[in-house]
């Protein structure tokens, strides 16, 4: 995401994959893996997610992540929340299938990471 590179996010991907969020007012919101990567390649801003501590279920060749985040955008705090993966391993490897994440800008727990790099 840091680097806006659309393809790269795309291949991560399980073709039809969604991206679905939850605001801190419950709000859902729900955008298709091809909107997120396009744009990810067109965004001009300074993206940074952060995960740490991610807890990894899986079995065979299904996985599931849930793992707490913060995001900065332009070098300044914007939201954190709970990242949660369904991760599929297929011929080329793990793919994500769905990603669910909440969004809420109070309340975060301090990021064991510190503060982000200075621009």
């Amino acid at each position: 995401m840091k680097a806006h590179d659309g393809a790269a996010v795309s291949s991560l991907f399980v073709p039809g994959l969604t991206l679905s969020s939850v605001d801190a007012n419950g709000k859902v919101s729900v955008t298709s893996g091809e909107e997120f990567a396009k744009r990810v390649g067109s965004s001009k801003a300074d993206w940074l997610e952060r995960i740490w501590d991610p807890k990894v279920l899986e079995h065979g060749s299904i996985a599931v992540v849930w793992a707490e985040y913060d995001f900065h955008l332009n070098g300044k705090f914007s939201h954190c929340g709970i990242d949660t993966f369904t991760m599929l391993k297929g011929d080329t490897g793990w793919k994500i299938a769905s990603l669910s994440f909440t969004r809420e800008t109070s309340g975060c727990s301090p990021s064991p990471l510190g503060p982000p790099p200075a621009q």
